[in-house]
């Protein structure tokens, strides 16, 4: 039927950088999580109809393949606010009729963003 919701995972004590990254420089809007939940650590965002949870792992590994693509509005100017905070950009022209990059989240989780061409 559709998506419900993405896990990225994070390490322990992830909650205030997650807020910043994802909800600060991103733009997304933080959830509440349901009170049983709340003990295990992590939060959740909205992202569009769906919802990016960032869950607590103990052994925490950076996901260096496997990523979410976000579909994202003014590419540029997302681009600028990661380079600003001092997130590596990865240009891809390889996908015809878009423009998008990667770069990765404060865990070193990879992430793509991108934006359909109108040109």
């Amino acid at each position: 039927m559709r998506i419900d919701h993405l896990q990225i995972a994070a390490p322990v004590g992830c909650e205030e950088a997650a807020r910043e990254f994802y909800g600060g420089i991103l733009g997304m809007a933080e959830i509440e999580k349901p009170a049983e939940l709340r003990k295990r650590g992590g939060c959740w965002f909205a992202c569009g109809e769906q919802q990016l949870h960032i869950g607590v792992e103990k052994d925490f590994r950076a996901a260096k393949k496997a990523h979410p693509a976000f579909a994202a509005e003014n590419l540029e100017a997302l681009r600028q606010a990661l380079v600003q905070h001092g997130y590596p950009v990865i240009d891809d022209e390889n996908l015809p009729g878009s423009r998008r990059f990667y770069s990765e989240d404060p865990w070193g989780n990879r992430l793509e963003f991108v934006e359909q061409r109108n040109d």
